[in-house]
């Protein structure tokens, strides 16, 4: 036995002297020297009394040697549990209750309130600082460079991510190492990932997009990474010109085309632009690739498979869509009702099959059964149809389907006609309480920069280009949308706020 996550990401590139991650100031951090230091971390952790199998819960700031903690748990054949930094004490809690984590790592600033968390629970509780200073890693220092490998299969677990909860408690999905190989690995391919390519790192590591995505692609292809703390437009642009890749979500290509130094000239040594985590509008298509020639490649992905589909790296990289399923992935459109497969064109819920798909919720097998099929189909919880030429579209969350008067509405294509209209930067459509028909639209306007949106006018394009069971009766104009970490709508705070506008008084 071997451990496939390891040896095939973090192994194979052992003696490796070529650079890993460019850092702050001109630093850089060679292969070998992260390997030696993810080694130093496998140890202090064993020492501390850690065996395979066990959780490791981990809310630090985002650094080489956290990123070191992720590739120590995969050779110590510990779980890694990234939590976002954001979370509350209250949040962590349940996270480490549930996971049943032998080990906290937390920064020294959040050490005092998680001493009694992690006592009750009867967890270490080790600091590591964005610095690379703390406990944890005063234990590495003093360790060996090398550590043997735990021998692990490729269906054990390697990572625990969880859901963030907005219709109820969190679930812990667990991903084998299996899971995020072969999507580390099919997605090298599929972008055309090199030894030669520099990516451009500005997402958190707590999230599969800035870990499981951009990391284990990098790694797989023995690329090297400009590592970055967060997004700074000033940095981002000073740095490109020693890029080949970048990966993010929507708001950085936005902000970066707010600024009329990302031009042509400057995007000029970049080979791919990849987004995800939130829709891309339309309009950032559009004017990305007449600001600098190059076409933003959209894929889909989420916590529990990892990536699903991507857009073409060769071919039509269509505005709107997320392109086709990744090579062994196996993506049918489903009546939310009966299960039955529906034919392209048709909207309905989007199951996905493939070695991609976790192994199911931790401790919560009605949840596990309820969402993975036994032929492994996962419902995904998304609306998607198959157009004519196979690319898949995503037009909503199931849950944020609207019934009103027995009639089905798909946020989305109230969306596109609304972003369409003049002063409109972008939009989110939610179903609130109606006396007479249960739930009814209502449209939430952000204004594009400058411009006050004539609701009226708004109002009556909507009006004829949708059935009227579609029109919105309400209309509101917000300064900005509020978005998660990673960039989504969050459209249950969005209900949440209106949800009283048709309740009699």
């Amino acid at each position: 036995m071997a451990n496939p996550l390891y040896d095939s990401l973090f192994g194979v590139h052992a003696g490796k002297t070529a650079p890993f991650l460019h850092l702050a100031e001109g630093e850089v951090l060679t292969y070998q020297d992260f390997l030696a230091m993810a080694a130093r971390l496998a140890q202090a952790m064993t020492q501390i009394g850690l065996d395979p199998g066990n959780r490791v819960a981990v809310q630090v700031e985002k650094s080489p040697e956290a990123l070191a903690l992720y590739a120590a748990c995969a050779q110590a054949g510990l779980v890694f549990l990234p939590l976002n930094t954001a979370y509350t004490v209250d949040e962590l809690t349940y996270f480490i209750e549930n996971s049943g984590a032998r080990l906290i790592v937390c920064d020294s600033k959040s050490e005092w309130n998680l001493l009694p968390v992690a006592k009750s629970l009867k967890a270490q509780l080790e600091t590591l600082n964005a610095n690379g200073t703390g406990t944890l890693m005063d234990q590495a220092a003093v360790m060996p460079s090398s550590f043997p490998t735990m021998d692990r299969d490729g269906d054990d677990l390697a990572a625990f991510l969880y859901t963030s909860g907005t219709t109820g408690r969190s679930k812990g999905a667990m991903l084998t190492q299996n899971n995020l190989l072969s999507n580390a690995q099919t997605l090298a391919r599929e972008w055309r990932f090199s030894s030669d390519d520099v990516l451009l790192h500005a997402l958190p590591i707590f999230h599969t997009h800035g870990l499981f995505v951009a990391t284990n692609v990098t790694l797989a292809a023995g690329s090297s990474i400009i590592f970055l703390p967060k997004f700074d437009l000033d940095t981002i642009i000073e740095l490109m010109p020693q890029a080949t890749t970048m990966m993010g979500v929507p708001t950085f290509y936005t902000r970066l085309l707010g600024d009329p130094r990302f031009t042509k000239e400057l995007t000029a040594h970049m080979r791919l632009f990849v987004s995800g985590s939130a829709p891309l509008l339309a309009e950032t298509h559009v004017q990305f690739e007449e600001r600098t020639g190059h076409r933003i490649l959209e894929r889909y992905g989420m916590t529990e498979t990892n990536m699903n589909t991507s857009n073409p790296y060769d071919g039509d990289r269509r505005a709107g869509t997320v392109g086709f399923p990744l090579p062994g992935v196996e993506l049918k459109i489903t009546d939310p009702s009966t299960g039955e497969t529906l034919p392209d064109g048709e909207v309905g819920q989007i199951e996905v099959r493939g070695p991609n798909v976790f192994k199911g919720y931790w401790q919560m097998p009605e949840k596990t059964a309820a969402e993975l099929r036994a032929d492994g189909f996962f419902i995904t919880g998304d609306l998607g149809k198959i157009d004519e030429d196979g690319y898949v579209h995503i037009v909503g969350r199931n849950k944020d389907l609207i019934i009103s008067g027995g009639y089905n509405i798909y946020p989305k294509e109230i969306e596109l006609v609304l972003d369409d209209q003049p002063g409109v930067l972008e939009s989110a459509v939610v179903g609130v309480p109606h006396p007479d028909f249960g739930e009814t639209v209502v449209g939430v306007i952000v204004p594009a920069p400058g411009s006050s949106p004539d609701l009226d006018a708004i109002a009556k394009a909507a009006g004829i280009s949708l059935a009227r069971f579609k029109h919105p009766r309400k209309l509101v104009v917000v300064d900005d949308l509020p978005r998660n970490t990673m960039g989504k709508v969050q459209k249950n705070i969005l209900r949440d706020t209106y949800k009283d506008l048709f309740v009699p008084a």
